[in-house]
């Protein structure tokens, strides 16, 4: 199977001491071998920040 189940996590909420807000999905490993990084809406924050994959 080319597609892997991954988590989005906020880097900005960690340094700031807040919950950080999670993202679940999928990604083509054949396309994409790096870590994805998005930017992606963090209900905590209440604004947009870079969420990294963790797994």
């Amino acid at each position: 199977m080319p597609r892997e189940q991954i988590i989005l996590e906020c880097t900005e909420a960690k340094a700031l001491g807040k919950p950080a807000s999670r993202y679940y999905g999928t990604k083509n490993k054949k396309q994409q071998q790096g870590k994805i990084e998005l930017r992606k809406y963090n209900p905590f924050l209440r604004r947009h920040t870079l969420h990294r994959e963790i797994k």
